[in-house]
């Protein structure tokens, strides 16, 4: 079985499961580390397997333009390409593509865009999206999707509609005529249109695949939105499948979309966050640069135990980001992405003995101050 229920909360629609691919199994709800183009930025395997990583992102887009398919077929696999023998989801690199503004041409047999590395040209379909998932042997790959901007007008919602199922059921015959032994998710659009947001998995969940992601939020839409559409859409979701809100991420997004029913979740706000000095603790957000930590000699958040925190002050981390020093990009992710999994992992406790309402509470008493 690909993926089942284990516990459910009874206070809210939160829940705890089990996806079992052949690269290993997945406790969910789970946070994706994001490697976009085969790393998680400042990051080793084995920082992330310290961290308890159970499954990474890559992305189609940015993998099928470098290193190449076949720089990675001459590996057999994305997972050997790049040592990682944990399950990989691939993004089929749909959101990339049509963020480059003027370079891209959508019609419903696929999308044209010129590469941003070197400007040439490029065709996909979303057959072709599923045959470059396959080569990169993804445990779980995304169809080709379009998502319309934010803010949006009824057009933009509707031809993000259309074109997003249409690709899907075509990615869906493709990749079942593939005899891939991996799986497949389609992604609802339809901006803030609820209607649109219910016809899109209407015809998705007719369709059938193993499992169903939240696209086109986190965008720009103010919060009040962005919570409108996540407790409207997620209940509907099919409940025997995997639930995905794609590149949501903040603490506060996290617990609010657990709490209607998602299970999976990314983001590069971890990461790129560290990269700029700004850390995720129990008690907030923490701007390492600031005067106040010159002197302090404290960890930087007493109740993590990553390797970050065990052996090094506020003052010192100060001291490597304001000297510019590599190590502070990796001591940052570190802590970042073990303060994320963590999260995670204190979500699924909570749902299991059926106090994730009280932990969302406690949490978010302590986290926004």
């Amino acid at each position: 079985m690909f993926y089942k229920v284990l516990n459910n909360d009874s206070d809210s629609n939160a829940r705890t499961g089990l996806i079992t691919t052949h690269n290993g199994e997945i406790e969910t709800p789970i946070f994706m580390p994001v490697g976009t183009a085969g790393t998680v930025k400042a990051m080793t395997m084995e920082h992330l397997k310290d961290a308890k990583a159970q499954i990474i992102l890559g992305n189609t887009y940015h993998l099928f333009l470098r290193p190449g398919l076949d720089v990675i077929n001459g590996f057999g696999s994305l997972h050997k390409f790049i040592s990682w023998d944990k399950p990989i989801l691939t993004d089929s690199g749909g959101f990339q593509i049509f963020s480059l503004k003027g370079r891209t041409k959508v019609t419903e047999e696929g999308v044209s865009f010129q590469s941003h590395i070197d400007g040439q040209r490029f065709f996909l379909t979303p057959e072709k999206v599923v045959d470059i998932q396959n080569s990169l042997g993804s445990d779980i790959q995304m169809v080709l999707d379009n998502f319309s901007p934010y803010p949006s007008t009824e057009e933009q919602d509707l031809k993000a509609f259309d074109i997003t199922n249409l690709w899907a059921k075509r990615a869906r015959e493709h990749f079942l005529k593939s005899d891939s032994k991996n799986f497949q998710f389609a992604i609802i659009q339809g901006g803030l249109d609820e209607t649109l947001r219910s016809k899109s998995l209407a015809e998705l969940s007719n369709i059938g695949f193993d499992g169903y992601a939240v696209g086109g939020l986190s965008v720009g839409e103010p919060v009040s939105e962005f919570e409108r559409i996540v407790s409207y859409i997620v209940p509907k979701m099919p409940l025997e499948k995997p639930r995905y809100l794609m590149g949501s991420g903040t603490p506060e997004e996290i617990l609010h979309a657990v709490g209607n029913g998602i299970d999976m979740f990314d983001c590069v706000m971890p990461t790129r966050n560290a990269r700029n000095g700004t850390l995720f603790t129990s008690r907030g957000k923490v701007a390492i640069k600031n005067v106040k930590h010159k002197f302090d000699k404290g960890p930087l958040d007493e109740k993590c135990d990553c390797y970050t925190c065990r052996n090094f002050s506020k003052s010192y981390l100060r001291h490597l980001y304001l000297s510019k020093e590599i190590s502070s990009s990796i001591l940052n992710s570190i802590h970042n992405i073990h303060f994320y999994l963590d999260f995670m992992a204190k979500i699924r406790y909570a749902i299991e003995i059926n106090r994730f309402n009280i932990f969302k509470k406690e949490f978010l008493s302590e986290y926004i101050q």
